[in-house]
């Protein structure tokens, strides 16, 4: 034990010393810190160091430094973890209880070998420099643009308080603080409460710091994703939009289970407009503890969902589960539900969101048990997106809210005093959640309502909008969603399943931006929800959602995130055990005038190659070889698609027709066999869905031609192509399955001397 002396520990990344009353971090090997700082009480404490053991992530070491007061402040670190971790426990010596608000948990100087002006910083608030940051909820990455490495902070506890990160400048060092802000944390006379833990660390690659934070979190939640849906909203539908009616969602359902149900469709839900509710109030009706007998479902809502259910389809629901409305009628004998204002005691009323129920008061949370119970288990509505979140916090909406923003935290009494905002909200939302179910799908709705509701939701819904209301055009979808969930994609698969509001392929947006819309979600990997009146749509945009579904689920990562708001380059990267690597990037132009794009080799972490090959999917045609980058041209508000690979002297499978991840969704292996010059694999093919096969076959001293082409279907069958077509080296192989499944071919080849075609 030393008083003010040293202490250090490490794991095979990082060492943590403690030293006279400051501690710093340093990347092993490295030879110098990357972030210092003081203690936080400015008093004399006892440090010592000692082996630590967590569930979650095994053996480790730690440092704690003892005050007399009985506070503390603690440093670990674990082998499995890339980060140190920081936490502190709060005590009240007095004689009395005591209410804490914002509490402050480490402040460091980060030295990333760059002046302040060389970096930026990205929250969710955005892309800014560091002394522009407004300040981020739950994580924060200070980065290098061009060479992507940084330091990344990010709350991986979020039970009691709400994580906040900020950074300012202070001469030639950005400053970061990590902040956790309760409302109302009360501490009894005498007694003791842990903070959340705080995450530090530094990456030569951000982006991956970013991803490992929220792996993180996931681990330490206990977190696995069901499957991502894909979904028909009625909200922005231009036919039948609202809540659309019962014999129109009867027709969309039944076309949609037919068209694109064996493509990967799968949900139908509907949105605000069917529940009970004071039409005078503000915002949306909020009773949903029935339908509206007058409304667009008036025989009520299990028949409708049984129709979708008929189908194979999953049926959902909109409500705000959180918000009521203290002066409906159906409220008056109910107002002790209510939170309540410190200020004077009134129902904690917010403009839209209504007046927040009270999740300590047990009438309250039986009222939004029962109508989750009745919604899920008496009508049959299996995906839940629960809008308005923010309201069980006791905070206002704060449309629409990123950055972080004044909202009076703490100024909503709960019948409960000894919980936190967030204590409070979590609880109502694991309600919800052990009422409906682990089967049932939820979504939350939305963040950027108040982002209180941010980092309170992880590890209790499945999915969360990660921004406003796109609004059903181009300029709407592009302001709302690849603006805010680019900055989010860390979360993406991890924590939950990013919703960036439906996409559109409505015919007042034009093809090239139609394409764009839907490759960005696909890409991205993030979920994808419809809102186009479906039986309306010409085929070549119905099309377009048949090339984008379901979801690929593997690795997709902005490649410009730390350079372009919202990024601009997006690369898909198949490599998982026993799949050929395949890589996808997209270029988007969200300008609206035609520019050149540039790729680099190096940028994209392709494997090492002399050249590369690149099929663009919605061109439908192949590019020449290229070496280090490439260069095209891109229209205005427009994307291309391109799928790369290393030029190899034989034939290998460059894309494919079904997705537009060409191949990374349904081929299940490709394997050359050289002794018997045999190109063969397995893919998972629609019936009745044209199926092309594209085949480099390019070498600078052969030139190589098909011998034979065989396909087994499902019933072991041998199928022809449809079609054998070759150009500049591409051989496409077309075919036309009876039915969905799995289909296996085998193309055989031949060479002879020469030099082949176009290389």
């Amino acid at each position: 034990m030393s008083l003010w002396g040293a202490e250090t520990i490490s794991n095979n990344r990082l060492s943590v010393t403690w030293d006279n009353g400051r501690y710093t971090v340093q990347v092993v090997g490295q030879g110098k810190a990357f972030a210092s700082g003081i203690s936080l009480n400015g008093r004399v404490g006892k440090a010592k160091a000692s082996a630590v053991s967590d569930s979650e992530f095994g053996p480790g070491h730690g440092i704690v430094i003892s005050y007399e007061d009985g506070s503390r402040e603690e440093f670990q670190v674990f082998d499995q973890l890339p980060f140190v971790l920081c936490k502190a426990t709060l005590t009240n010596p007095g004689a009395e209880a005591k209410i804490f608000n914002r509490v402050p948990l480490l402040k460091a100087d980060l030295d990333l070998g760059q002046p302040p002006e060389n970096l930026v910083t990205l929250g969710t608030g955005g892309l800014e420099p560091p002394d522009k940051n407004p300040g981020s909820y739950a994580w924060l990455a200070v980065a290098e643009p061009k060479s992507r490495t940084g330091v990344v902070g990010g709350w991986l506890t979020h039970e009691r308080a709400s994580g906040v990160v900020f950074t300012k400048v202070d001469g030639s060092r950005v400053n970061l603080e990590a902040r956790g802000e309760y409302g109302r944390l009360k501490i009894d006379a005498g007694k003791s409460v842990e903070t959340e833990t705080f995450a530090l660390g530094w990456f030569s690659d951000a982006r991956l710091g970013l991803e490992a934070w929220a792996d993180a979190v996931a681990k330490r939640m206990a977190i696995h994703l069901p499957p991502q849906p894909v979904v028909y909203c009625t909200w922005y539908d231009n036919v039948h939009g609202g809540s659309s009616d019962a014999a129109s969602l009867a027709k969309l359902s039944a076309f949609a289970s037919r068209e694109l149900g064996p493509f990967g469709f799968s949900c139908v839900q509907i949105d605000d407009g069917w529940q009970l509710g004071d039409p005078k109030g503000n915002g949306p009706k909020k009773n949903f503890s029935g339908f509206n007998p007058k409304g667009p479902y008036p025989n009520g809502m299990k028949p409708t969902a049984d129709a979708i259910q008929s189908g194979g389809l999953t049926a959902g629901l909109w409500l705000l589960p959180f918000g009521g409305s203290w002066n409906d009628p159906f409220f008056a004998s109910h107002q002790d539900w209510f939170v309540r204002r410190e200020s004077d005691g009134k129902p904690f009323d917010t403009a839209w969101g209504g007046t927040a129920l009270d999740m300590t008061q047990p009438g309250a949370r039986d009222f939004v048990s029962n109508e989750i119970s009745q919604a899920v288990h008496q009508w049959g509505y299996h995906y839940l997106k629960l809008d308005g979140l923010s309201t069980g916090c006791g905070v206002k909406p704060q449309y629409v809210n990123t950055g972080w923003k004044e909202d009076n935290l703490g100024d909503g009494i709960f019948a409960d005093p000894d919980k936190s905002n967030l204590d409070v909200f979590r609880s109502g939302l694991r309600m919800i959640r052990d009422t409906a179910g682990q089967d049932v799908f939820i979504l939350g709705c939305c963040a950027a309502q108040n982002m209180r509701s941010y980092a309170g939701s992880f590890g209790l819904v499945n999915a969360m909008r990660t921004g406003p209301d796109n609004g059903g055009s181009w300029d709407g979808w592009f302001k709302s969603s690849p603006m805010f969930a680019s900055r989010n994609n860390h979360l993406n698969g991890r924590i939950w399943w990013n919703d960036p509001d439906p996409i559109y392929v409505r015919t007042s947006i034009s093809l090239e931006s139609a394409r764009c819309i839907a490759s960005w979600n696909a890409i991205a990997g993030h979920m994808i929800s419809l809102s186009d009146w479906l039986p309306d749509l010409p085929p070549e945009r119905l099309d377009i959602i048949k090339r984008v579904i379901p979801g690929h689920h593997v690795t997709a990562r902005p490649v410009d995130l730390f350079s372009s708001q919202p990024p601009r380059i997006w690369l898909a990267t198949d490599d998982r055990a026993g799949h050929q690597r395949r890589d996808v990037i997209g270029l988007y132009n969200w300008d609206d005038s035609k520019r050149s794009m540039t790729v680099n080799a190096d940028e994209l972490e392709l494997p090492p190659a002399e050249q590369y090959v690149a099929f663009d999917f919605w061109n439908n045609t192949i590019l020449p070889p290229f070496s280090k980058s490439l260069t095209v041209p891109v229209v205005g508000r427009g994307c291309r698609v391109l799928a790369i690979r290393p030029l190899l002297a034989r034939p290998f499978l460059l894309s494919t027709s079904r997705h537009v991840s060409q191949g990374i969704l349904e081929v299940r292996n490709e394997e050359w066999n050289e002794e018997t010059k045999t190109l063969s694999g397995t893919s998972s093919v629609v019936a009745n869905d044209p199926y092309e096969l594209r085949v480099v076959a390019m070498s600078p001293d052969k030139v190589w031609s098909v011998s034979e082409v065989q396909v087994l279907g499902l019933n072991g069958a041998a199928n022809e192509p449809v079609k054998n077509d070759s150009e500049n080296g591409l051989l496409r192989f077309g075919f036309k399955p009876a039915v969905s499944g799995d289909l296996t071919w085998r193309i055989g080849f031949k060479s002879e001397p020469g030099a082949s075609q176009k290389h």
